[in-house]
């Protein structure tokens, strides 16, 4: 039975998706492999959660927002304090509940994620240059309409902390 015309096109636009993502981390290890320190992706969320949210966070709160399991929550705040020539982010003991760590972001931490935040804009960019003016804007409404929809799933299917 053939896939009805629906499918074939959400199914065909998925590939598109899932290639040009594909090429994106060419790129991106391409990069990374000139740069040591690199963030992966997972390290510059939880430093965008520092940059746009109410500072300190806490490592619960950076857990929730990032949608990730304790242990790896744990992994990522410690490779964010020693893996870099200096730390991204401090700990410090939340003074009004003591089960609770406070992670602040250190400027060194605002710098690499504004560095890479600007490298991965200008990667898209280039990606984007040769897209006529119209179907950028057309992109550009479609991919709202998407990360509003992604946005709504992971919210749902975000991991509990037990």
């Amino acid at each position: 039975m053939a896939d009805c015309p629906t499918e074939t096109s959400i199914k065909r636009m998925a590939e598109e998706i899932f290639s040009f993502t594909k090429e994106s981390w060419l790129a991106r290890l391409a990069s990374k492999n000139q740069d040591d320190e690199a963030l992966s992706e997972v390290q510059f969320l939880t430093l965008d959660v520092l940059v746009a949210g109410t500072v300190p966070q806490t490592v619960g709160d950076i857990q929730r927002s990032i949608h990730v399991v304790p242990a790896q929550m744990s992994r990522i705040i410690r490779s964010l304090e020693n893996e870099f020539d200096s730390p991204l982010i401090r700990c410090e003991l939340n003074q009004l509940d003591k089960r609770c760590i406070d992670v602040y972001l250190t400027e060194e931490g605002r710098a690499t994620h504004t560095d890479f935040l600007n490298d991965r804009l200008m990667r898209i960019s280039h990606f984007l240059a040769d897209v006529s003016a119209k179907d950028r804007s057309e992109f550009v409404r479609i991919c709202a309409i998407m990360r509003t929809a992604a946005k709504a799933r992971s919210e749902k299917q975000a991991p509990t902390s037990n």
